[in-house]
């Protein structure tokens, strides 16, 4: 409700064309809100707002908005205007922008930003997609050992506004390599003649540039950490990874799975700002797979059709069956992708998993078929030969769904593929035709069809 009114009473200045109580109006607020509330904007408006923040607050409020409202307002701004945006933006979001960006456009912006925010952005854009490298900012708060607190305070008070954050300082040598850091509440608290060496922490937690993405998430986890260094092969300081970096990672990778896991191509863009033929060509090629894959269980229906014809009572309860199947393949796929993502299971593990999935899948399995074999009697009223041989089915049907939904996600995993790739939609099409063959082989046994 509250961004509801404040972006009523945005359009309301705007209107009345009162630009400078606008511009005091906005300037008094966060800048995310500020950022929501202009992409709720039409892009005539949206442009305009954005002309009357202050330059100051103007890269702050960039940085919030949607990649194809950032593209819109530089592509919008003369190239002067442009180049001054990607200047005050930290490195990182500076790169972000620019992958996204047409290659003339990113040519023109480079050519008029400064030396160094072309050296920051161009080192960025050495790294390989998606690793530590490629997320990290360069603009971090760096210490000499040597230094005493009081100058490394004053450093701090000269350096420190164009810092991502200046909680955690790196301590560094002559060779910019990474001796250890120092917490800024440590400075504040200790002796100004106290030297950085002598009071720095010396056992630094580091992340490759080359790490990926979704292993970094991980390491924030496992420690707890706001802020963490990057540094190359030869331990070399070249960036750090805050927190807010590691949310939108974990956004995306989160996103991206649960795509996979719906048989969706994955994608970058908002599901508002993705256009029905975008969206069509994410779906469609898992759609025409799965279709193809699943005439295999249309196949196996066609060959028994002689046994159906005698039993078929048999026909009604394959829809049951199927479907159960591929439910506990779904569940056991999707605990163990979670434990693959999160690092809880190891290839090592494989023994006990498959265990463990037996001994639940036994007994989810025996608890579905004598709820079953109860009802079939009953409410169905079908023989006791019928009902043990959808009773048997089920008990197999469960089995072998929690055995290929905990071994195809490891299997992916072990040949380097997503995991996530192997979640329901695969899982349930492997396992209804699997449930078929055992349905029919167990009629056939107890029915003597």
């Amino acid at each position: 409700m509250e961004e509801i009114r404040g972006v009523k009473e945005l359009l309301e200045l705007l209107e009345t064309k009162q630009y400078t109580k606008l511009r005091q109006y906005l300037a008094d607020l966060n800048e995310a809100d500020i950022a929501s509330m202009m992409e709720e904007l039409e892009e005539k408006d949206l442009l305009k707002v954005f002309r009357i923040l202050p330059k100051d607050l103007a890269a702050d409020v960039f940085s919030y908005l949607e990649v194809d409202s950032q593209q819109f307002i530089i592509t919008s701004l003369s190239e002067k205007d442009a180049a001054g945006i990607i200047d005050n933006l930290m490195a990182d979001d500076a790169v972000d922008l620019l992958e996204e960006m047409p290659a003339n456009i990113v040519k023109k912006l480079l050519a008029n930003a400064s030396t160094e925010t072309r050296r920051d952005i161009n080192h960025l854009l050495r790294y390989p997609e998606d690793s530590a490298g490629s997320i990290m900012t360069v603009e971090y708060l760096d210490l000499k050992e040597s230094l005493t607190v009081d100058q490394a305070i004053e450093r701090i008070r000269k350096v420190g506004v164009d810092s991502e954050t200046i909680n955690i300082c790196y301590v560094l040598d002559a060779q910019r390599k990474l001796k250890g850091t120092v917490a800024l509440r440590y400075l504040l608290l200790s002796q100004g003649d106290e030297i950085i060496g002598d009071i720095m922490h010396e056992n630094v937690i580091a992340l490759s540039t080359l790490m990926d993405q979704e292993e970094v998430a991980r390491q924030f986890q496992k420690y707890d950490f706001t802020s963490m260094p990057v540094v190359d092969n030869e331990n070399r300081l070249v960036g750090i990874i805050t927190v807010d970096d590691v949310v939108d990672i974990m956004e995306e990778e989160t996103t991206e799975d649960m795509e996979k896991m719906a048989a969706i191509v994955p994608s970058d863009k908002p599901y508002m700002r993705t256009s029905v033929f975008e969206t069509y060509k994410k779906r469609i090629p898992w759609l025409l797979l799965l279709m193809v894959s699943a005439t295999f269980t249309g196949a196996i229906i066609s060959s028994f059709e002689e046994a159906l014809s005698v039993y078929a009572a048999l026909i009604a309860f394959i829809p049951m069956l199927m479907d159960t199947g591929g439910n506990a393949g779904g569940q056991t796929s999707v605990t163990i992708i979670r434990g693959l993502s999160l690092g809880e299971i190891q290839y090592r593990d494989i023994p006990k998993i498959m265990f463990k999935e037996v001994s639940v899948a036994l007994c989810c399995g025996l608890t579905l078929a004598a709820a079953n074999f109860v009802k079939l009697l009953l409410l169905d009223h079908v023989g006791i030969l019928v009902a043990a041989v959808v009773c048997l089915t089920l008990i197999a049907a469960v089995l072998m769904a929690m055995l290929v939904g905990c071994l195809l996600p490891i299997g992916a995993k072990r040949l380097g593929f997503d995991p996530a790739v192997m979640a329901s939609p695969f899982i349930t099409t492997i396992v209804d035709a699997l449930s078929l063959i055992v349905y029919f082989r167990v009629a056939t046994i107890i029915l003597g069809i």
